[in-house]
């Protein structure tokens, strides 16, 4: 029987120095975190996308209320929650915080299958990464859209999909958030995240085509050539051609269309404008005809 009570008082003398030291180590060693940060975490949307730039929501909160700590939330936007939910964190923060210009995804590829007809047959597992791995794939050009679907499978909104009459990925701007999955899961980083642009117009070199203009046309009827036309036409100093491919900067672009018009391989691309107005018809005269009897008159 004293054994018995001996043991209970040495293991219960053991049990009660363990608590002490284990409270004094959470005592010196407690990592102190922001009830903010919570706070944050619960009004964001909880994605976990990553179209931030940050590992997560988590990751997210935790950089807007150090940012509210430092007096700037500058260059921190939820692409998913959009202004609505900024709002919300910079009034629970009591910060301001500057509109994000809303973006989308844009696949930067405009070879269907009447402009890139396929020259092989691919037997092999069905992804983008797999066939890039391959080659050029299944048509002539190494550098346009593979139609394989990785992008699809990222998208966590349902925003994008190959459409099957083209092959080629499509974005669904209402669904997009630019969260930037799909610009990641591009292995031939086709897909860019661009401003939405006023009204939804847009305009941008449809082609990311690096070979030498004789090259990329055998591949896609439509495939930039790098001629330059387009950069000597725009006033704003908005495309550059390097690598011979034109690549027009959406913070210059003022949306003139002038790009577009002397394109001689239709890779310029302008989304979501009007169509053009048809030009009226110059009202036809009726000529003057004088009759042999009208002239004798006259004389």
């Amino acid at each position: 029987m004293n054994f018995i009570l001996i043991a209970v008082i040495v293991l219960g003398a053991i049990g009660l120095i363990a608590a002490l030291v284990l409270f004094a180590a959470s005592k010196k060693f407690a990592v102190f975190e922001d009830p903010h940060i919570a706070q944050v975490s619960e009004l964001l949307p909880g994605a976990n996308c990553g179209g931030c730039g940050f590992p997560g929501c988590g990751g997210m909160a935790d950089a807007l209320v150090k940012g509210a700590n430092g007096g700037s939330l500058d260059g921190l936007f939820c692409p998913v929650g959009g202004a609505e939910t900024m709002g919300k964190v910079a009034d629970l923060l009591g910060m301001a915080i500057a509109n994000g210009e809303p973006k989308v995804a844009v696949v930067r590829c405009n070879g269907t299958c009447e402009h890139r007809p396929k020259i092989v047959e691919y037997a092999g597992l069905r992804t983008c990464a797999a066939l890039h791995a391959c080659g050029a794939g299944e048509t002539a050009c190494g550098f346009g859209c593979l139609g394989c679907g990785d992008c699809v499978e990222a998208c966590q909104f349902d925003a994008i999909h190959i459409n099957p009459e083209t092959g080629i990925a499509e974005v669904d701007e209402e669904k997009c958030t630019a969260c930037g999955a799909c610009t990641k899961a591009c292995p031939r980083n086709i897909i860019e995240l661009r401003k939405k642009g006023p009204k939804g117009r847009r305009v941008y070199v449809s082609c990311v085509n690096k070979d030498k203009g004789a090259v990329s046309m055998k591949a896609c009827k439509v495939s930039c050539i790098g001629c330059g036309k387009c950069a000597k036409e725009c006033p704003f100093g908005a495309i550059t051609v390097e690598n011979n491919c034109s690549y027009i900067d959406p913070e210059k672009c003022r949306l003139c269309k002038k790009c577009v018009a002397v394109c001689p391989t239709k890779a310029i691309v302008a989304v979501n404008f009007p169509a053009p107005k048809p030009k009226p018809e110059a009202p036809v005269t009726p000529e003057k005809t004088e009759t042999k009897e009208g002239k004798e008159a006259q004389a």
